[in-house]
This record gives C-alpha cells, structure tokens and sequence, in this order.
C-alpha cells in the first residue's frame, strides 16, 4: 500500500460506507417495492433495475472498474472483435462449397 497518503486512505473508506450505505438503501427500496401491489412484469422490472444499479455499484467501485477505463475499453474492443468472428464463422460454412449430404 506505499505510495498512498493518509488523506487518500480517508477518501477511499468515506468512498466505501457512501457505496455501502447506497446498497443498503437501494436494499430497503427493492423490499418495499415487493410489497406494492403492481403486476409481475411491473415487478420483475423494477427489480431487475435495480439490481442492474447495485451490480454497477458494486463493480465500479468495489472492483475498482471506475478506475481502469483504458483496460475495460480494450477488453470491449477484443469483446466485440470475437463476436463478430464467432458470427462470420457460420456464415462461411454455410456458403462452402462442400455438398452436405
């Protein structure tokens, strides 16, 4: 842990009990919402919303994604160039000229 001043170490912890305190707010609000009297999609949705928030929250911060946009970027970028191959693959064979059966 060199390198960090004391000021710095106090940032990251106030940094943390924010996200932290955000999770479990976020936690009160996702069991209040299950007691509303909405349909299922409703339901589902919300839900899915926010623990989509939660999961960023949490990834961002405590994995400390925020800070390595340059690595995520590249990863993105390799993400997406082996999709594209892995959708060209089939494709190709599907245009082959070898009979099939």
């Amino acid at each position: 842990m060199g390198g960090h001043t004391a000021e710095e170490i106090r940032g990251e912890i106030r940094r943390y009990w924010i996200i932290g305190l955000a999770l479990f707010l976020l936690t009160v609000i996702t069991v209040a919402v299950s007691y509303l009297d909405v349909s299922a999609g409703m339901a589902v949705f919300v839900a899915l919303l926010i623990a989509c928030i939660k999961g960023g929250l949490v990834a961002a911060v405590f994995m400390h994604l925020i800070s390595e946009r340059q690595a995520i970027y590249a990863l993105l970028i390799l993400t997406v160039v082996f999709f594209a191959v892995l959708m060209i693959v089939p494709i190709g064979t599907r245009a082959s000229p070898i009979p099939m059966g």
